[in-house]
């Protein structure tokens, strides 16, 4: 074991000078998966996006103090200016199991070999085309793109199932707007939901407003009023409404006429 800083050390056994960290010649450092990124940043395409990447900029949110500060678009970390804590801006793409836990304001791919499993995912946005069994929370948009069962939570200002998914949600999905491309089955608490042509939702929907395209199919329960009652809380509300109705008042007994004088 040698120290972090150390430029050279001494064998052992042999005695000899050697640098620990020198590649030995001939040796290539970098993985087949880095390839692929060498190649492309070398090419005059990929030159002109990490150009426009490093101009572009982007306002960030806080994750503890909910302050917002201006951040380079070739960032891949930053302090926040109000309460110092560290804030991640890397896009994560999960091509294998993964199990631990995603909190930044980048985008996450997940592919169809990919499995996460880690109790919870905070993203800007995210592709979910794998197995997916945490909580997931996007700020912008969660597309997914799968066939299979949903465990976790899903919430997200939209969300998006795309046209091959086939899914079924366990847990409720909330969202300001979700958009039903493919198939769907689970409970939804949203303020607008789409379903489009050709695409099918079974399951609770609560929501401002619902539009069904011709073509489309919904069946279940669906509750128009207040997106931040879950179904069983909008009920309990309405049913003393519906059973205090107003009375009529009259006399126990008619008033007699009083005797003529």
């Amino acid at each position: 074991m040698e120290y972090a800083a150390a430029k050279s050390s001494i064998c052992r056994q042999c005695g000899r000078s050697f640098s620990p960290f020198a590649p030995k010649p001939g040796l290539k450092l970098r993985t087949k998966e880095e390839e692929p990124a060498a190649e492309n940043s070398s090419s005059i395409l990929g030159r002109f996006e990490d150009f426009w990447k490093r101009q572009r900029s982007t306002v960030i949110e806080c994750f503890e103090c909910k302050r917002k500060q201006r951040v380079s678009g070739a960032a891949s970390s930053t302090i926040c200016p109000g309460c110092s804590t560290h804030i991640d801006l890397r896009d994560y793409k999960i091509t294998s199991g993964f199990s631990r836990s995603i909190r930044t304001r980048g985008d996450v791919h997940l592919t169809a070999k990919g499995d996460l499993a880690s109790s919870g995912i905070v993203c800007q946005s995210a592709l979910i085309e794998g197995r997916l069994r945490g909580n997931l929370h996007c700020d912008d948009t969660a597309t997914i793109n799968l066939s299979g069962k949903i465990p976790g939570r899903i919430s997200a200002c939209h969300v998006i199932v795309d046209r091959k998914a086939d899914i079924h949600c366990f847990r409720t999905v909330r969202a300001e707007t979700v958009e039903i491309r493919g198939r769907m089955s689970g409970e939804i608490v949203a303020q607008m939901v789409t379903v489009n042509r050709k695409a099918f939702l079974e399951g609770d929907v609560t929501a401002r407003a619902i539009t069904v395209e011709k073509g489309g199919m919904f069946f279940g329960q669906l509750v128009i009023g207040q997106t931040g009652l879950t179904q069983g809380e909008l009920l309990q509300q309405q049913e003393p409404a519906s059973v205090a109705t107003p009375q009529p008042q009259f006399p126990e007994t008619a008033p007699r006429p009083l005797p003529a004088t």
